[in-house]
């Protein structure tokens, strides 16, 4: 019984010798196991946005544009061809070739309305129209010549705010407001469902010069008005906000409120449309993301 018992010792031993040394050569015989043996990608970082609004009115003349900072993870970046596309797309076979841009440090990627017209060989006057939006493409250049852009790299480097990647941007075609844009409208989106695609409604004046009033779509008949949601749009762009600290705009039979804040859209008076978008919170803390609605006036 002690000799059998003696075997199967040494059998485990023999066992756990084998296991040791097949983990000792796990890196040898799969190298990804090593995080050492894997290369290293790049990507640049938003710096700030200087400007993301082109003229309708004289879009050649309009400069669109962001600055970015190369990433510092020891690959060094030797430029960035910036590439474009009306609207969005995915596929780099698609996109538009603006120019190339040298990097070092903090750089400055921009390019013209003269500039996407070149890149897409028709006159401007048949590209840019108000309301439209051209997303811009960064294709980062490495010294060793390899390329990264959002076909070759995973999209939770764009969508984790931590990283503060670059990788696109977009730009809008706007028209400066009038002093009114008063009137009757047709929802054509309300992702909050306080109104309803189809809907008319009619939209008044704000209390102040470049504001309106779009309480007939939030709250519209859903619930009851706690404050007007006015938004102010910038005369020059016609882009929309809300004051900083937010508007609490309706409350439900639940005793419930909302309230609005962080917004963005657009009201262009040369074409009717109005979009807005703002983050809503429950009660005024509880954050239940963001919602947008769409009208074309009639």
């Amino acid at each position: 019984m002690k000799k059998i018992f003696n075997k199967i010792l040494i059998a485990i031993a023999f066992t756990a010798l084998v296991s040791s040394c097949q983990k000792d050569d796990l890196a040898l015989n799969n190298p990804f196991v090593d995080i050492n043996n894997l290369g290293k990608g790049a990507y640049v970082t938003l710096n700030s946005t200087t400007n993301v609004n082109l003229n309708s009115n004289s879009p050649d003349a309009s400069t669109v544009g962001v600055k970015i900072d190369p990433y510092d993870n020891g690959v060094k970046i030797k430029e960035v061809k910036l590439y474009v596309y009306k609207g969005s797309s995915a596929d780099p076979k698609a996109w538009k070739f603006i120019k190339t841009i040298p990097v070092a440090g903090t750089t400055t990627i921009a390019a013209t309305g003269a500039e996407i017209a070149k890149a897409y060989g028709i006159p401007s006057a048949d590209l840019f129209k108000a309301g439209q939006s051209f997303t811009f493409y960064h294709q980062v250049v490495t010294e060793d010549g390899k390329t990264y852009d959002i076909s070759n790299t995973v999209g939770a480097l764009e969508s984790a705010s931590g990283y503060n990647a670059c990788m696109r941007w977009t730009a809008y075609v706007v028209c400066p407001y009038t002093s009114s844009m008063a009137g009757t409208y047709k929802v054509l989106s309300d992702t909050w469902e306080d109104s309803y695609p189809g809907d008319i409604v009619q939209i008044t004046d704000g209390p102040t010069p470049n504001t309106l009033n779009m309480s007939a779509v939030w709250p519209g008949q859903s619930a009851a008005i706690v404050n007007p949601l006015i938004i102010t749009i910038n005369p020059v762009t016609g882009a929309v906000s809300l004051p900083s600290a937010g508007i609490t705009f309706e409350k439900y039979a639940s005793g419930t409120t909302y309230l609005a804040k962080n917004a963005s859209g657009y009201a262009f008076a040369c074409t009717g449309s109005i979009t807005f978008r703002a983050q809503l919170f429950a009660n005024g803390t509880s954050d239940v993301g963001y919602w947008s609605f769409s009208l074309q006036k009639q």
